[in-house]
């Protein structure tokens, strides 16, 4: 990226919460804290300060897809960028006494995210939509499990998951190709290849989560079954969920928002994985108000997939093509997205192709979507909160279906 003068780098590991068998929900997201914990050759503070002494930038995240591990750095400290996380994913020690600190970080990273029902809400609409299956479970874990995993368990989970295979290396910024594949030659080139390890199928069930509880809000998240990543559907389903509550000027943020003054916040957003993917619709609200807010965005959703206007279209069209295109001028945003794309297509389009695939959608694609998103939809509930008038899930696929 001409001009920079830092890099962002990063390890990518497909290897996330769908690829836990029950007995390990929530070991891919305890393992990625272990990383920092400690190596053959670095204890935790000195990951930190290697990073830091230089201004740089070091952190993880586990999806439910891939756990990443990644930094931004100066040019000039690149090597060093590269050095440590190949570290901290090649050589963890798992030291015992650092396992026990790290359970009590992640139990109280759990007793925050339970107490933020706006967070905690998609958690439980994700198993609602995916119901005893590793795409529907909490990427946290429950607690009871968090507090018995062992040693053992984390290096089997690395033993069984982190291959050359697994792994696809990412940088952007001001690099040099061939110098970042010499590094990743001469750090990786040792590993053998593990056994393929096939992910459950998703099964889109559908189902509800109600939570009575005494708060300011009612939570409410609906979702329907939308398509993946590989799918036709893919740039349609993202143009419908803009134009329908992606921003000020959508659907629902004027129906419910504006004119009816129902809720301060309320969106709508698409979600992908490589074979299932989900609509989600977002909004807090008042207890005496969530049964007109859930009938409301049901109305909504069924009049904007029959009479969504090209400008509408059109519009949302641009913000998703402005976003891609924003999201390239981050050295960052570009490692991510050439990590993923990878691991999606086992290519990276070209930011040109994406926007002409985004220009070239037509009106009628994006409706014919939306009629396939509602028809015989099973939809999936959520809600937290003074929820006790709130239609139940039935009611609302009886509405979205009549």
């Amino acid at each position: 990226m001409p001009g920079l003068h830092s890099a962002a780098f990063g390890i990518w590991v497909g290897a996330g919460g769908r690829d836990e068998r029950l007995e390990q929900n929530g070991i891919a997201h305890f393992l990625e804290h272990m990383a920092f914990k400690g190596t053959k050759k670095r204890s935790a503070i000195q990951i930190a300060e290697a990073i830091e002494d230089v201004g740089g930038y070091l952190n993880a995240y586990t999806s439910r897809d891939v756990t990443a591990y990644y930094a931004r750095v100066l040019t000039a400290d690149l090597d060093l960028a590269f050095d440590v996380i190949s570290d901290i994913v090649l050589n963890p020690v798992f030291d015992q006494r650092e396992i026990e600190v790290e359970r009590g970080v992640i139990l109280q990273e759990i007793g925050q995210a339970l107490d933020t029902p706006d967070d905690v809400i998609f958690d439980w609409l994700q198993e609602a939509a995916y119901p005893d299956q590793a795409i529907g479970r909490t990427i946290l874990g429950p607690a009871d499990r968090v507090r018995s995993f062992s040693r053992d368990d984390l290096a089997r989970f690395v033993a069984e998951h982190y291959g050359p295979g697994e792994m696809i290396v990412s940088a952007a910024g001001a690099v040099d190709h061939d110098h970042i594949v010499r590094l990743a030659e001469a750090a990786f080139g040792h590993l053998k290849p593990l056994p393929a390890a096939p992910r459950e199928s998703a099964r889109w069930l559908g189902a509800e989560t109600r939570r009575q509880k005494k708060l300011e809000q009612a939570h409410f998240a609906l979702a329907l079954e939308g398509p993946g990543f590989l799918s036709d559907d893919f740039y349609a389903a993202q143009i419908f969920s803009g134009a329908l509550g992606g921003g000020m000027s959508s659907r629902l943020f004027q129906k419910i928002r504006e004119e009816r003054g129902l809720c301060y916040t309320i969106f709508a957003q698409s979600g992908f994985h490589d074979d299932t993917g989900m609509l989600t619709i977002y909004a807090g609200t008042g207890g005496d108000q969530v049964a007109d807010l859930a009938n409301l965005t049901i109305d909504e959703m069924k009049r904007a997939a029959g009479d969504m206007s090209a400008a509408e279209i059109e519009r949302a069209k641009a913000q998703l093509r402005a976003g891609m295109l924003m999201g390239l001028e981050s050295c960052s945003g570009q490692a991510e997205r050439l990590a993923r794309s990878l691991a999606i297509w086992g290519r990276v389009p070209d930011p040109a192709e994406v926007a002409e695939r985004i220009a070239a959608v037509t009106p009628t694609e994006v409706l014919d979507h939306a009629q396939r998103l509602i028809e015989g939809a099973q939809p999936a509930l959520a809600l937290y909160g003074p929820v006790s008038r709130a239609p139940k899930r039935e009611a609302l696929a009886e509405r979205l279906a009549a």
